[in-house]
């Protein structure tokens, strides 16, 4: 596999030029020069045009482009995943959001290093974005995540029903902290609270403001389960008549045959969801 031919397309897309390009890849302009021809000749079209400025891509280029990064990408995805242990025949691939690797994936994750696998486990942790390309491009078996897009070829399945509720410090209840617990949250959070829509202090991550207000106050949204402690022991509290919002946790995986190491990982997450479920409907009935 010549891979190189799709790392050089990103070069020049990156960089504007051939000269740049060849810079940057440590190559000469000439061996850039021939690596493009190569790459027309088996897709049998255009893809830049050359004029003084550097390249631009052509029509067929700019649809090669998402192509090439998906290339690259499972490419590197193989990379990483090759070659397996002698003893280990398959390989699953998990991934959270990052709101979700604690407890969550990380209890999946235990609980899968002390069960007797004859198939490898990698677990990572990525923002939406990325979750949804790597699903696309079938770089993952198996995701958790808050908000999932529907695919023909995927299954999805609610796993848990959270809820968002409003928290204030005990000792300092402002300033208000905007947490982005994503697209959905925003647009239902800024109609019921104008007010606080373009807060001064804004964060993507729930710990980091968590964090904030338990050493310096102030208030915000969080997961029910990750405040819950807190609230029992008297350094956080509910804010009266705040609106809460639903923030329902979803496994999604490949819809068809599963494979026996994937179906395996899904019996251990419904093992971890049940051992902690009365955890879970404790936090929300509070």
């Amino acid at each position: 596999m010549d891979i190189e031919l799709a790392r050089t397309f990103l070069a020049i897309v990156r960089c504007g030029s051939f000269i740049a390009a060849a810079e940057q890849l440590c190559v000469t302009q000439t061996t850039v020069t021939a690596r493009v021809k190569n790459l027309e000749a088996q897709l049998n079209c255009p893809l830049f045009v050359r004029n003084r400025a550097g390249a631009s891509l052509t029509v067929h280029g700019e649809h090669f482009l998402r192509y090439a990064h998906q290339l690259l990408q499972t490419w590197e995805a193989a990379r990483s995943a090759l070659p397996f242990p002698e003893d280990l025949h398959r390989h699953v691939r998990l991934a959270a959001e990052t709101s979700l690797w604690s407890p969550l994936l990380k209890d999946w994750f235990m609980q899968l290093s002390k069960a007797s696998t004859h198939y490898a486990v990698s677990a990572n942790v990525y923002d939406v974005s990325t979750l949804r390309k790597k699903l696309e491009s079938s770089e993952l078996d198996a995701v958790l995540m808050h908000q999932p897009h529907y695919w023909p070829g995927l299954q999805v399945e609610q796993l848990l029903e959270e809820k968002l509720v409003q928290v204030q410090s005990t000792v300092q209840a402002d300033p208000y902290i905007y947490v982005d617990w994503g697209a959905l949250f925003s647009q239902q959070h800024d109609a019921v609270l104008p007010e606080h829509a373009h807060s001064g202090l804004r964060c993507n991550l729930g710990s980091l403001a968590l964090h904030t207000i338990l050493h310096q106050g102030g208030r915000g949204y969080f997961r029910t389960r990750v405040v819950e402690p807190y609230i029992a022991e008297g350094a956080l509290q509910r804010v009266a008549h705040a609106p809460e919002f639903s923030w329902p946790i979803y496994i999604v995986y490949a819809e068809s045959q599963p494979t026996a190491p994937l179906q395996h990982a899904l019996t251990v997450l419904r093992a971890v969801l049940q051992e902690h479920k009365s955890d879970w409907q404790h936090a929300q009935d509070r």
